[in-house]
């Protein structure tokens, strides 16, 4: 298999949908093969939908969307054991979750109990109903949008729940050009029905492993560390990085790489991803004593730490 043909040829198919975002895109790619969940916070109306429906269609897997809402319980999401009475046994019903890709629409408009029924699957990639464990298919991959400016009637995403995604992203408003091209509609741009799979489940595992494979040297890992060990020691942070956090960082370092067609990491690897594997496991020590979620301060004090960390030559 031509791993880098394979990979260009999915991301110029979501990018048919996705028009003028190609880092947005990119890194999208890069929690599918690092084998971790995408957090995609913004305005409404830039996207956020449909790049995660435009990853899942071009995908050969299986697709379950989720809109959670107040009244959305953990049952709809994991399945329910029913009674047959022809047999007089219970039966598990899977639900939604049992998908390769599971896009979860607005997931801070549920609950906190129905939020935390998606922390085993995204972690372990099992859910356990009724004294009972379930494996899910794989590849498996949550992709998750939310609002971060409307708080009327959401439940913000506690920090167990956010240290699960590899990634969050923004897409942005797109440039005006591009824009353009949107709105002469189809004869420019393509609909999300219109894509059609490009690449199979199968191979899409053989990626991950190829991923799994690609070298970091130790000096990359001694920078990562000096990165992740100066958010636990700043003044302006009272959450540091969770060692979750680290590996997240490692392995979306070794997937992006991949990408590029490198069978090793880079500096700039690691240094291009910071605030994406990072800012949402953070938490800057003003927004912590108001009680407030976590907005771009943490950002800001990440790349200052970045550059005030020196780069392996």
């Amino acid at each position: 298999m031509d791993y880098q043909a394979k990979i260009q040829v999915l991301q110029d198919n979501i990018q048919k949908v996705i028009v003028g975002k190609p880092e947005a895109v990119r890194l999208s790619l890069v929690a599918l093969l690092a084998r971790g969940h995408l957090l995609i916070e913004d305005v409404p109306g830039v996207g956020k939908t449909t790049l995660a429906h435009s990853l899942a269609r071009s995908l050969g897997g299986t697709f379950q969307r989720i809109q959670f809402t107040s009244d959305l319980l953990p049952s709809d999401i994991l399945g329910v054991s029913i009674y047959d009475q022809r047999t007089g046994e219970f039966q598990f019903k899977p639900g939604p979750i049992f998908a390769n890709v599971v896009l979860a629409d607005e997931i801070n408009r549920t609950t906190p109990k129905t939020q935390s029924s998606l922390l085993e699957a995204m972690n372990d990639f099992q859910v356990s109903v009724d004294h009972r464990t379930y494996k899910l298919p794989r590849p498996f991959i949550v992709l998750a949008t939310q609002n971060p400016l409307e708080y009327q009637g959401t439940h913000p995403l506690p920090e167990s729940q956010m240290d699960r995604f590899l990634l969050r992203i923004r897409i942005g408003y797109p440039q005006e050009v591009d824009e353009k091209r949107i709105l002469q509609g189809r004869r420019a741009v393509s609909s999300v029905e219109e894509l059609g799979p490009v690449i199979s489940a199968e191979e899409v595992l053989v990626l991950q492993r190829c991923v799994e494979g690609v070298r970091v040297d130790e000096s990359l890992v001694d920078y990562l560390m000096a990165i992740v060990q100066a958010t636990r020691r700043s003044e302006a942070l009272a959450l540091g990085v969770s060692p979750r956090g680290s590996l997240s960082l490692h392995r979306a370092a070794q997937a992006l790489a991949f990408i590029e067609g490198r069978d090793y990491c880079v500096p700039d690897d690691i240094k291009s991803l910071a605030i994406s594997a990072l800012a949402h496991r953070v938490m800057a020590k003003t927004r912590w004593r108001l009680g407030e979620g976590r907005t771009e301060e943490e950002e800001e004090i990440l790349w200052g730490i970045l550059q005030e960390t020196p780069i392996p030559r």
